[in-house]
């Protein structure tokens, strides 16, 4: 039995598309598995992102609350000076 060398250069070249085929498959199962993690990495940093914003939110004092103690000092301030000079 005799091997044909038409069939040997096939053979090679199935073995080279082959290999070419895991390489490219390897560098997108790569790309993927580095997109997934930088996706993972993102949405943790919104979640601490989103509960500081909240914290400062539920920190922070309300705008009417700090113009009506500004209002009542004044206020005071008015009565003191009218009356105690």
């Amino acid at each position: 039995m005799t091997v044909d060398p038409e069939q040997t250069v096939v053979n090679g070249e199935l073995a080279d598309v082959r290999r070419r085929l895991d390489v490219a498959y390897a560098r997108v199962e790569g790309g993927l598995t580095l997109l997934n993690h930088r996706t993972e990495e993102t949405a943790k940093t919104l979640d601490e992102l989103n509960t500081r914003v909240t914290s400062l939110e539920h920190a922070r004092w309300p705008l009417p609350s700090i113009a009506a103690i500004t209002a009542a000092g004044a206020l005071i301030v008015a009565v003191w000076q009218a009356f105690g000079r």
